[in-house]
């Protein structure tokens, strides 16, 4: 996964066709209608949001980030699961390039939508020219679409106060399209180098703590 954000697999480079999508889905995003009007910041004071609200449901986003050209590509869905997932997957092998590309690896973490061998074969099954990557397990911070989730949530989500979830569903939109319009790839510092200091000072620890735990030799 690391060797495909600066453009290798096995060792060899990847071509002007081969793509790197990074995606996952952004579970239960609320409408929240205050019951008083939000107060926009002024001079010496801060934004005030009322405590009380009520609750107009909630939906899931899905998102594929390319992490080279740094294009989103959303999609709201009433809950996340394996078909919501394949039909964002649909949506972006459906377009160019990715529809003639060589080959598009999905960057994935280890949730139920997409776990497994089987999520993988479904993808294949589905999208020839398409390789499933899955992260580490617990280690799906290392998927860049994570960076865009947390824009998404100062940006569009904070503070919650939607009156219904239409209105989630078109700031969501026009937040993809302002992004696409601006944004540059993220720059991404975790490298294998990095990783392999990161694994050797794990092993270090855990040799210390073995040998403190056993205590001196009789």
């Amino acid at each position: 996964m690391l060797d495909l954000y600066v453009r290798t697999w096995q060792e060899q480079p990847l071509g002007a066709d081969e793509y790197v999508i990074s995606a996952d889905e952004k579970t239960s995003v609320q409408a929240r209608c205050r019951c008083h009007p939000t107060l926009a910041p002024g001079q010496a004071r801060a934004m005030r949001v009322n405590h009380t609200y009520g609750r107009g449901g909630a939906l899931a986003y899905l998102a594929a980030y390319d992490v080279h050209r740094a294009r989103v590509f959303g999609r709201t869905e009433p809950r996340t699961g394996i078909d919501p997932f394949m039909n964002l997957v649909t949506q972006v092998m459906n377009q160019e390039p990715y529809a003639s590309a060589k080959r598009v690896f999905w960057i994935v973490d280890n949730g139920a939508s997409h776990r497994g061998q089987k999520a993988a074969d479904r993808l294949t099954s589905a999208f020839s020219n398409a390789v499933m990557v899955h992260t580490p397990v617990h280690a799906s911070w290392l998927n860049q679409v994570e960076i865009y989730f947390s824009v998404v949530q100062r940006k569009v989500v904070s503070p919650n106060d939607f009156t219904d979830l239409a209105q989630v569903r078109d700031r969501l939109r026009s937040f993809e399209d302002r992004y696409n319009a601006t944004a540059q790839p993220f720059q991404w510092k975790f490298t294998t180098t990095d990783l392999d200091d990161l694994l050797a000072r794990l092993d270090r620890h855990t040799a210390d703590h073995h040998e403190s735990s056993a205590g001196p030799a009789t």
